[in-house]
């Protein structure tokens, strides 16, 4: 290690499921969040990071682990068909689609597919190049966490008995990881049991970054994840105070592990943000919850715990507030067929499909359609070109000249664009409104709350805060937070 390198301040990423502007600012004026506050105060904060499409947080974790998109990543979202093996794959929705859908398989998707298979190894994930250059990383309680380092999970005995999982499974993590009660840093086990989630909930993962604070163990580079808001704010809606409340008291936590709150920001980067937002869900449950199941009754959809069969036309892949739907026979069942059906509902404002390199966009609110592909005359504010025509209304797109700004829906173009080159298959993507969110069989719904997965920009913009450095990443996406971050650690 160069001498440049050992005198570069250690970088702490937190990543706070569901951190956004609307909660924080009310839980700060409520004075419910002196942690955060803190943070903001010593630092820089912005409330427009645009998380990628659909705004899922395997999505948004596996892009910004390796700083592409799902045309590259390869992580399409919650919940996607796998065409080749011909099944649904569900990184944990609701536990009875899992039930439906074969539980070990399931389990084998989240704890081990995910990251080893599903997870491209064309791009490098930033604790793989770390550990090429000889630099130490950390992650705690996150999703994706693919290293070099061979490991062994301990799958709980509850758990393996439940699901018929091996009680040890291999993996590959980086230097200091964290995985629930499966791999921990900390030896005792607190916040461990099948109650608290088996160490995914917010307390196991502070304790363990207070673990290596507290033994001088931090290296260069430390991720940490905090699940718990994102479950309050689907109860309690997009303003919901109390989640940030118990967030910012594990934070309290952390620099309390410092001689004052003063000293922790002294020789430590830390970056706390969000993974998305959330769209409000219309209380009234028969307007709110868009049942893909009777929109599309006239065909027949697979059933979970039956799989695909000869006689099934077409695949629901629910993703709360956006969903893919494939066609199994497109001659039969033509995408443009299953479109028309979606663009008469007006609670559905992004009805999208691909021909050959040009997506075509239409809407249950706005006449005509939108079509668009890379490579064009116009340019948007992320130097990406694209060729444009048809009603600009329906991604409320606003063009000047050769310039694209976007409106409702943040980087609409290159994050509905990529999402068609994430996974092989015929299908259409839908987006709700806010107000809305689709419903399968068993998928989980959040009527009178919050939900996310849609491209508008209440599901699309996460907060964060900068703290310990005057430089910020090259644009507000969590999609340019890899090359800013490699910039700080190496």
């Amino acid at each position: 290690m160069t001498s440049d390198q050992i005198q570069k301040k250690k970088v702490i990423l937190l990543m706070i499921d569901t951190l956004m502007d609307s909660s924080l600012q009310e839980a700060i004026k409520s004075e419910k969040a002196p942690a955060l506050q803190f943070f903001i105060e010593n630092g820089k904060y912005f409330s427009n990071l645009v998380s990628p499409f659909p705004t899922m947080s395997v999505n948004v974790d596996s892009t910004l682990l390796t700083g592409v998109y799902s045309d590259k990543h390869k992580v399409p979202g919650l919940v996607w068909y796998n065409k080749n093996e011909e099944r649904i794959v569900n990184y944990g929705g609701h536990v009875f689609e899992l039930i439906k859908l074969g539980l070990k398989k399931s389990m084998e998707d989240i704890f081990y597919n995910l990251n080893h298979e599903h997870l491209s190894k064309k791009h490098p994930t930033i604790h793989e190049i770390l550990h090429e250059r000889g630099i130490q990383s950390a992650s705690i309680n996150t999703l994706l966490y693919r290293g070099d380092i061979q490991t062994k999970l301990k799958i709980p005995f509850l758990l393996s008995v439940f699901t018929g999982l091996n009680r040890e499974m291999m993996s590959f993590s980086p230097n200091l990881f964290t995985y629930g009660a499966m791999h921990k840093i900390n030896p005792l086990k607190k916040n461990s049991y099948f109650w608290q989630k088996y160490g995914f909930n917010d307390k196991f993962s502070a304790n363990e970054l207070k673990y290596l604070i507290n033994r001088n163990n931090l290296p260069p580079f430390t991720i940490v994840y905090f699940p718990d808001l994102d479950h309050s704010t689907h109860v309690n809606g997009r303003n919901d105070i109390k989640g940030i409340a118990k967030v910012d008291q594990q934070l309290q936590e952390i620099l309390n592990q410092f001689p004052s709150w003063e000293e922790a920001l002294s020789n430590i980067i830390w970056i706390i943000l969000g993974d998305n937002g959330q769209a409000w869900i219309d209380q009234n449950r028969n307007h709110a919850l868009i049942d893909l199941r009777k929109s599309l009754g006239s065909y027949r959809i697979v059933k979970l715990r039956k799989g695909v069969s000869v006689e099934d036309e077409i695949v629901l892949g629910v993703n709360e507030r956006m969903s893919f739907i494939y066609t199994l026979d497109s001659q039969k069942i033509p995408l443009e067929e299953i479109a028309k059906i979606l663009q008469k509902d007006d609670r559905i404002d992004v009805v999208a499909l691909k021909k050959g390199n040009t997506v075509t966009v239409t809407s249950g609110i706005h006449s005509g359609n939108l079509q668009f592909h890379p490579e064009g005359e116009f340019f948007d504010e992320y130097n990406q070109s694209w060729s444009i025509k048809g009603n600009n209304e329906i991604l409320n797109l606003t063009i000047t000249e050769n310039s694209i700004e976007y409106g409702e829906y943040p980087d609409a173009l290159a994050r509905l664009y990529s999402s068609f080159y994430s996974h092989e298959g015929e299908y259409i993507i839908v987006s709700a409104k806010p107000g809305y969110e689709f419903k399968g069989e068993g998928s989980p719904t959040h009527v009178g709350g919050a939900s996310h997965g849609g491209l508008h920009k209440q599901d699309s913009l996460a907060s964060m805060i900068i703290c310990g450095t005057d430089t910020t990443p090259k644009h507000m996406r969590i999609l340019d937070l890899k090359d800013w971050l490699l910039t700080l650690i190496s």
